[in-house]
């Protein structure tokens, strides 16, 4: 695993979309005016068929407002819950729209569900850049660097970037357990390894999760640290094995119901968060019948 630079301590601002209970993050270097977007958002109100684009407008006037240089704009995984903000974002502000190597994977299982065609390109080309594992970059002076943590889709990317992780569903708080593992490409023995990844980082190092929902009725949270989980992570923490964690994880998936925004969010998102067109150019999607 490559260092970590616990000495880098980014300024993360975190942003929460209420509809899909997600939090993207802005993550500005502290020795530059750099900045990385991880895990934009895109509203879409599916009984209208509208977009929105209030979550992403606020990331940009927040990035504008500090005078900052977008760098990276971070996708962890290919999303099953919202639609990506970042094709919007890179439009206003620029920057590389960046995901793991495995997207090709995704990409080749729902273009079969979504009946997609030989026009769409399975290679993950839509992205500017396809991080393979143990990937290093830079946001400024920051150093960065990319884990593979299958288990909730193939192509799931941890980004650490200084002394600060970006999860995506690989994990969430300590009181909320991990993500789901039952969609196509899924593993739940895949999962339980790549978050023992995760916990292999120093401590300390600050986690930031994709997602929470604020069991109990506490109010919405998502920073941790790697001790934290460790030790108190309800799924995997306190030494639970692998045996133990498959178990608890494929019955509890047996009864989770899909998403509500899985079918326009799939289809978005192995886009880059393009929304795909019909042959006169409108905006199309699709709804398909018994494939999910």
């Amino acid at each position: 695993m490559p260092a970590v630079y616990m000495d880098q301590h980014p300024d993360v601002t975190a942003f929460f979309d209420a509809q899909s209970n997600t939090i993207s993050y802005l993550v500005k270097d502290p020795a530059s005016t750099a900045c990385a977007v991880v895990d934009a958002v895109m509203q879409f109100d599916y009984a209208s068929g509208r977009l929105s684009y209030d979550s992403a407008d606020e990331i940009i006037a927040a990035i504008q407002a500090q005078g900052l240089t977008l760098e990276w704009i971070i996708e962890s995984h290919v999303h099953a819950d919202h639609l990506s903000g970042a094709p919007y974002i890179q439009q206003k502000l620029g920057g590389k729209i960046g995901i793991g190597e495995h997207i090709t994977e995704v990409q080749d299982t729902f273009g079969k569900v979504f009946n997609e065609g030989t026009e769409f390109e399975r290679d993950g080309s839509q992205f500017d850049k396809l991080f393979k594992d143990g990937d290093r970059y830079h946001v400024g002076e920051m150093a960065c660097f990319a884990l593979h943590t299958p288990g909730h889709t193939p192509a799931c990317m941890v980004h650490v970037m200084g002394n600060a992780a970006f999860t995506g569903d690989t994990l969430f708080m300590p009181d909320g357990g991990s993500a789901r593992a039952d969609f196509p490409g899924g593993d739940a023995g895949q999962l339980y390894d790549s978050i023992q990844r995760v916990l292999s980082l120093p401590d300390d190092v600050r986690l930031f999760v994709c997602h929470d929902y604020g069991p109990g009725g506490r109010a919405i949270s998502w920073e941790t640290t790697v001790g934290e989980q460790r030790a108190s992570n309800i799924h995997i923490g306190g030494g639970t094995s692998r045996e133990e964690f498959v178990k608890m994880r494929e019955a509890r998936d047996a009864q989770l119901s899909m998403p509500a925004l899985i079918i326009p969010s799939l289809q978005v998102n192995i886009r880059a968060g393009e929304v795909p067109r019909d042959a006169q150019g409108n905006m199309t999607l699709k709804i398909p019948v018994n494939k999910l």
